[in-house]
């Protein structure tokens, strides 16, 4: 009898088993680190568990969202920088949790890539657990895939979802929005994660490397700038929500920026008046805008501008409500007011300092 031909195995094929293990180890203590009440499970098993009643909840209606990072991913990628992406991660789909009133509770990640590089994947899930943290919510479970066949080189993607809580009859937006509700601002940490295929352009355009000095922000490279994560605002605004019962509706900026978010959250009889020249422009905007020749109109339906999430608020409590948010650590500033619907959800009055 001739030899028997030596099969092929997984790891001939691309897939390293041993590879995923080491990494469900790495990251255990960076899980944990997470915990809350509600959530004290280990990872690997099947699923992840959370306990509403152990949380506080008496009456609770759920909240989803999921989310990915765009093409922010690829300059850490081209960087090799991915200790903050994972911050992204959470932001984009706990942010979404907030401006609903709800609290977020725990949350679960997809990490695929085409060859899986333990210490790379540790650093990507520390940045997810760092915006746990921030946010107040558990991680509870994920899943790492490695696919040779479906990603190339060092590229590989990410995907976040959340749940979240609030009691019954607490959600946003109230029933009672009016005309003259006030518009507050809360800042912005940079660009978060939108519009970077836009972004990425005007970089290219630029012939500037990602360990170039940036322009825009001192003592830091293009990659690091740019990288600047997504800010969380899950505590503050929380926090804002139960202290002062004054929040009517929350709108996250996200992509769409300001004409496409803030009527979202807004009944069909009113727009949004916003005062621009009330807005206070970062410096990597206008970098942006100056670089890639970016209208303004496109620059506030791509990019946050500065700011990052909006309050509908009555007109009594908008001060106390950005006391409560300054206090917390936020940048508030009142920039408009709600007015009887016209042509448009979003009106604006004066010029952004582009």
């Amino acid at each position: 009898m001739g030899k028997q031909k030596k099969g092929l195995t997984y790891a001939q094929a691309g897939v390293d088993i041993d590879a995923g293990n080491q990494m469900v180890e790495n990251i255990k203590p960076l899980v944990r680190s997470t915990r809350r009440p509600g959530a004290d499970g280990e990872i690997g098993g099947f699923g992840g568990l959370f306990d509403l009643k152990a949380a506080g909840f008496s009456d609770p209606v759920l909240v989803a969202a999921n989310d990915g990072v765009g093409t922010k991913l690829k300059i850490a990628i081209e960087a090799n920088k991915h200790d903050t992406i994972g911050i992204d991660l959470v932001a984009m789909c706990v942010n979404d949790l907030v401006v609903q009133g709800a609290e977020p509770l725990f949350f679960l990640d997809y990490f695929a890539t085409g060859k899986l590089d333990p210490q790379q994947g540790t650093s990507i899930v520390s940045g997810i657990a760092e915006g746990c943290r921030q946010a107040g919510c558990a991680l509870i479970g994920g899943e790492t895939a490695e696919m040779p066949g479906m990603y190339h080189g060092n590229d590989y993607d990410l995907a976040g979802f959340a749940v979240g809580a609030a009691e019954r009859g607490q959600l946003l937006p109230t029933d009672d929005i009016v005309e003259g509700d006030v518009l507050l601002g809360i800042a912005s940490s940079g660009v978060h994660s939108n519009g970077f295929s836009l972004v990425r352009r005007i970089v290219a355009a630029s012939k500037l490397g990602w360990n170039d000095d940036a322009p825009f922000a001192d003592g830091l490279t293009l990659a690091e700038a740019l990288l600047e994560p997504t800010r969380i605002y899950v505590r503050s605004v929380l926090k804002a929500i139960r202290n002062t019962h004054g929040i009517k509706a929350l709108a996250h900026i996200t992509g769409g920026g300001f004409p496409e978010n803030i009527p979202r959250v807004l009944p069909k009889d009113f727009s949004a008046e916003l005062d621009l020249n009330a807005i206070e422009v970062p410096p990597v905007f206008s970098w942006l805008a100056r670089t890639g020749n970016v209208a303004p109109d496109e620059m506030m339906r791509t990019f946050n501008c500065g700011v990052g999430m909006v309050l509908v608020v009555a007109s009594g409590q908008a001060a106390q409500v950005a006391a409560v948010l300054q206090e917390a650590g936020e940048t508030v500033s009142p920039i408009g007011r709600l007015v009887p619907r016209r042509d448009s959800g979003v009106i604006y009055r004066g010029e952004i300092a582009l």
